[in-house]
């Protein structure tokens, strides 16, 4: 019995030990919770994927931050701005996916990002609809460059002397985010109907959506999962210079493929820069309990380099590290942006402007992502909307100011996942890690078991040496 039992343990270990190096040098299980995966993570009508995509569980919220000019009568002395950070101002902003149809072999749907903002008065400094805001007049100075550009020029200059306007004014939180009829503008409706008579920065946001979309279900590769090929009817844009540039790459940022890989670059397409950027891992993270990649914007997407030759406009015309001129696709208004404080920026945007003080925590851009599923943990989509702004000697209004980057306003937009989903989300990864981790499992009890068998083998080779008391006596007594 006792010899049965040492043989059935060696046979098990050695059984168990090969097993588990087979199954983990040919990667079985692994393979079968990514095809798993792979099969589940697809926009398809009534699965759980597809409902977190059209109304995402996790509540997104967005601040907001305004620079009040505190110096206004000296900066047209030509002096330097000194601002003063006022918010943040935040909003719960409610997502979902409308108007969703489904391509006819269902590798791709159609479909609007819709975006409701409701007000949140714990979370902000103070009343929207009380609280006055000094900044420039952003309509003039827009009506200024029309000018300069010989759009409607007789007619603009004739308005501006007519109906004085200052460079600077004063309007309430609200009306700088959600609009209100500017006098300027309104002259200039009749002319160009394009141009509305009212301006806000979220102008026409609250309650719409920015355009058609057509994504990639997932169907036929999850590497496609949600990535966008199609945005109001182009599969590029027409706004800069090289065909790189008006590219649309990636998702809308607000799902990504699963099974991520830290080695890899993700791509997002966020309509409001008006281009796509890239954004690189760059430390692993934990968030409520969930192992997460962090990926960031590089420097380099700003950068004044020749890949971003073709984001200068007019040709050439690069203001230099940091900033975007999006005025092409803003209907011709001089806005530039940046991230938050001239965060990654050349220094001489930072110190043009007194008030300034970029911070990595505060400003960068970040999103957290779970690697197994592609779901976002947490992110934060960070930008500042500025103006650029100069002496104009046709416009008396620009009085003697400096020729810069002028900060009006920054967002930021974050998410951060609820302990509910986390605990749901914590269940399928540790699903996982049991399932993958079955080899080592398995080599763990081969190992366990050999040292048994060894143990066993020594005794027995004990027991054979010592031997009994007849047995050790000599064969020939006296």
């Amino acid at each position: 019995m006792g010899r049965c039992c040492f043989y059935v343990v060696g046979t098990l270990s050695l059984l168990l030990l090969v097993t588990s190096v087979t199954l983990l040098v040919a990667r079985v299980f692994q393979k079968a919770v990514d095809q798993t995966i792979e099969k589940n993570i697809v926009l398809r009508n009534g699965s759980e994927t597809f409902d977190s995509w059209k109304q995402p569980p996790l509540p997104v919220y967005i601040q907001f931050y305004f620079f009040n000019v505190t110096n206004p009568e000296e900066i047209l002395r030509g002096e330097i701005p000194r601002l003063q950070e006022v918010g943040p101002y935040t909003y719960r902003e409610i997502r979902n996916k409308g108007d969703i149809q489904f391509g006819d072999n269902g590798t791709t749907i159609s479909a609007v990002s819709n975006k409701a903002y409701v007000f949140v008065r714990d979370q902000s400094v103070g009343d929207p609809k009380i609280d006055l805001i000094r900044t420039l007049n952003i309509p003039a100075v827009t009506a200024m460059e029309w000018a300069q550009q010989h759009i409607l020029q007789e007619i603009i200059e004739a308005m501006l002397k007519a109906y004085q306007q200052k460079f600077f004014v004063t309007h309430t939180v609200d009306s700088l985010l959600w609009g209100y009829k500017d006098e300027l503008l309104s002259l200039i409706h009749p002319f160009r109907p394009d141009i509305s008579p009212y301006f806000g920065f979220y102008y026409g946001k609250n309650g719409t959506n920015d355009g058609d979309y057509v994504f990639l279900t997932g169907e036929d590769n999850y590497l496609n999962f949600s990535k966008i090929v199609e945005w109001n009817g182009k599969t590029s844009l027409d706004w800069w210079t090289t065909d790189r540039c008006n590219m649309i790459n990636g998702t809308d940022g607000d799902t990504f493929h699963p099974l991520i890989n830290k080695d890899e670059v993700l791509y997002v397409f966020p309509s409001d820069f008006c281009r796509s950027l890239y954004i690189a891992f760059s430390d692993f993270e934990s968030v409520e309990g969930l192992p997460a990649y962090r990926y960031t914007v590089p420097e380099e997407i700003l950068a004044n380099t020749s890949d971003n030759a073709g984001f200068c406009i007019p040709t050439g015309n690069c203001l230099g590290s940091g900033v975007l001129n999006v005025s092409i696709c803003k209907n011709g208004a001089p806005i530039i942006l940046s991230f938050p404080h001239f965060y990654q920026a050349d220094e001489k945007f930072v110190s043009a402007i007194e008030g300034m003080h970029p911070n990595k925590e505060y400003h960068e851009i970040f999103v957290d992502i779970n690697p197994l599923t592609g779901v976002i943990l947490r992110a934060a989509k960070r930008f500042q909307i500025n103006v650029y702004v100069k002496k104009l000697d046709a416009f008396i209004e620009t009085g003697n100011i400096r020729t810069m980057v002028f900060p009006v306003m920054h967002v930021n937009e974050s998410v951060l996942i609820d302990k509910a989903t986390a605990s749901r989300l914590k269940s399928v990864v540790n699903t996982t890690i049991i399932v993958t981790n079955i080899p080592y499992i398995a080599m763990a009890l081969g190992v366990f078991l050999g040292l048994v068998f060894t143990w066993l083998a020594c005794r027995g080779q004990r027991s054979v040496d010592e031997g009994t008391a007849d047995e050790r006596a000599p064969l020939i007594r006296t």
